[in-house]
């Protein structure tokens, strides 16, 4: 099989550290991006309507357009099919509209406060802030789906306060207004300095506004538990591929699959029997605790999320994606070639 040429562009150049931020082999260690790159996969040879495929990209340079995603095919709703991307979105609308105000607190009940054990390794993983230059090189962050600002806010603590770099920028970024509002509300009990080093973005993430986020423009494009709700999640990937500079990272936090059958089957049991039961008794909202559940059974596995990622013109070091409890949950990070 032969590899893409920007790929082998970027394993001819990639010879150390391409940036600052690292990548994850396992929860006992963290290192550089590996200079044993994957995406040793051969171009497509056929066309898709189907949302949830990936799109190889037009251009692997600079000239990404972020376009080269299915605009107009079906995708689903939990376990409903056949549904346009537009009525996908409506419909996730409804469900964080709904939840908006307990998320957090959902998140706790769900994962029994294990979300934030996650959280925190992801941000840990990433190291923003980091720089080995002397004042500190400014690095500019896009946090997307992030509207309640957990893993925005852990990044500026991350850069400022452990990094003391305060040159580092963070946009959430959010399709749902309703959970802006709550980030915004919550940002107001951060330091003032960290205010003034966050900014917040209305947007869908498959199609950015023109003008909002600039090609190449980017350090790092972070996203957690939030992809799966996308109504088409290769336009998103090319969206992160064209306006993260060259080098850099695209890093995805989100649940996955277990790997062990019994703890899958017991995980199963508990995910579609008292998840959406406790979404009725704390929240007063069954349903969207349903869709939820449903959303994580249909997102690709571990492996085929790499792909897509793979496919939208990142390289990967290693594995390409690290499992979080069993594989409850997986980061996964992708470098944009040099």
């Amino acid at each position: 099989m032969v590899a893409r040429p920007s790929v082998a562009r970027a394993v001819a150049r990639v010879s150390g550290p391409s940036n600052c931020f690292s990548f994850v082999s396992s929860s006992r260690h963290v290192r550089p991006f590996s200079t044993t790159l994957r995406n040793q996969r051969p171009e497509l040879s056929s066309t898709t309507t189907s949302s949830t495929s990936a799109p190889s990209p037009s251009n692997n340079g600079t000239g990404n357009t972020g376009k080269t995603g299915n605009r107009t095919g079906t995708t689903h709703f939990g376990f409903q099919d056949g549904l346009s991307e537009s009525e996908k979105t409506e419909r996730v609308a409804g469900v964080f509209h709904s939840v908006a105000e307990s998320y957090d607190r959902m998140n706790d009940l769900m994962s029994f406060g294990w979300h934030r054990v996650w959280k925190d390794h992801f941000v840990s993983s990433l190291n923003p802030g980091f720089s080995s230059t002397t004042p500190p090189k400014p690095q500019r962050i896009l946090d997307v789906a992030g509207g309640t600002g957990d893993i925005a806010f852990r990044m500026l603590h991350h850069a400022h306060i452990i990094n003391n770099n305060p040159s580092v920028h963070v946009t959430i970024s959010d399709i749902n207004p309703s959970m802006l509002a709550v980030g915004k509300s919550r940002s107001l009990s951060l330091p003032a300095s960290q205010q003034a080093s966050l900014s917040f973005l209305e947007a869908d993430a498959t199609s950015f506004p023109p003008g909002s986020v600039a090609d190449n423009s980017l350090d790092l494009y972070t996203v957690a538990f939030g992809i799966r709700n996308f109504s088409n999640i290769p336009a998103a990937l090319s969206e992160a591929y064209r306006v993260l500079k060259p080098g850099g990272v695209f890093a995805c936090l989100e649940f996955s699959k277990v790997g062990n059958p019994v703890f899958d089957t017991v995980y199963k049991r508990w995910s579609f029997s008292a998840i959406p039961l406790i979404g009725q008794l704390v929240a007063g909202d069954r349903d969207s605790y349903q869709y939820l559940v449903e959303s994580i059974e249909r997102f690709p596995s571990q492996e085929q999320f790499r792909g897509m990622i793979e496919d939208a013109g990142f390289v990967v070091g290693g594995d390409g994606y690290e499992n979080l409890t069993g594989g409850v949950a997986a980061i996964h990070k992708g470098m944009k070639p040099l």
